[in-house]
């Protein structure tokens, strides 16, 4: 499967709409956006007021894209909960424009998505595509190994992790991402933002990390439309010559 990652420094709709058009017209069946792709990162006292349902205008809008266009997205979004929580998510259109998974992410960074976000209580949201098992997650989400894992051994064979890199962290783009990929046998579609906003400084360096180890591509650290391929047979040949989730020995893994 042929997939695509959204590098971008001016979220929105339109952006998302011109990647879509460019990625589908290049033979992509996935385009996997940033972080908060539709609204930005930083929202500040906004993010309440730009929050909004699963299946919001928001919503509405990607899925006339994914449709106009013929592929799946991911996007990210302020999610208005039924609970009238605000979650930081992150949602799966498939190429008709159904929606496929919705994702709320776990792990919060920092005090600032601390005040304007609730954490997710549900790890591992899949959905099957063109016979891909894939998974969600956000930003640091990828940087704990027991979540990867735990897509990992729920047959996740792609992972896609719409993010929000700042510098100077760049080593997680470099270093932690491919381990993630390597250490569970899965692929994993990192895509970042770039340049700056409000008081964020974006690193880039989206890329697709693959089961063994290596990078299948990688952008810079400007906007960019980054393509690569994902082989649906290399999860599981990973697993058989790196048998690491086969010789996990959970019983001894308790506190």
């Amino acid at each position: 499967m042929r997939i695509a990652l959204l590098q971008e420094s001016t979220p929105g709709p339109e952006a998302l709409n011109s990647a879509a058009r460019s990625a589908a017209e290049q033979g992509a069946k996935l385009l996997v956006t940033p972080e908060l792709s539709l609204t930005g990162y930083a929202l500040g006292d906004e993010t309440g007021e730009r929050a909004e349902p699963a299946d919001g205008p928001g919503a509405a809008a990607v899925a006339g894209i994914a449709a106009a266009h013929g592929i799946a997205v991911v996007y990210g979004y302020p999610e208005r909960g039924e609970d009238g929580a605000v979650y930081n998510a992150a949602q799966l259109v498939a190429a008709d424009g159904s929606r496929a998974a919705n994702y709320r992410k776990t792990h919060l960074y920092g005090p600032y998505e601390a005040k304007y976000f609730t954490p997710g209580d549900r790890l591992t949201v899949q959905a099957d595509l063109d016979g891909l098992r894939i998974g969600l997650l956000i930003c640091y989400d990828v940087e704990f190994p027991e979540v990867v894992r735990a897509h990992a051994l729920a047959g996740t064979e792609l992972l896609a992790v719409p993010t929000a890199l700042m510098r100077p962290y760049e080593t997680v783009a470099h270093t932690l991402v491919p381990a993630r990929a390597f250490e569970s046998q899965l692929y994993v579609a990192y895509a970042n933002r770039t340049g700056r906003e409000g008081d964020f400084d974006f690193a880039g360096l989206s890329c697709l990390a693959s089961p063994d180890g290596a990078v299948a591509a990688r952008a810079g650290t400007g906007p960019e439309l980054l393509f690569a391929e994902v082989d649906p047979a290399l999860p599981h040949a990973s697993r058989v010559l790196n048998p690491y989730l086969a010789d996990r020995r959970p019983e001894l893994y308790g506190a």
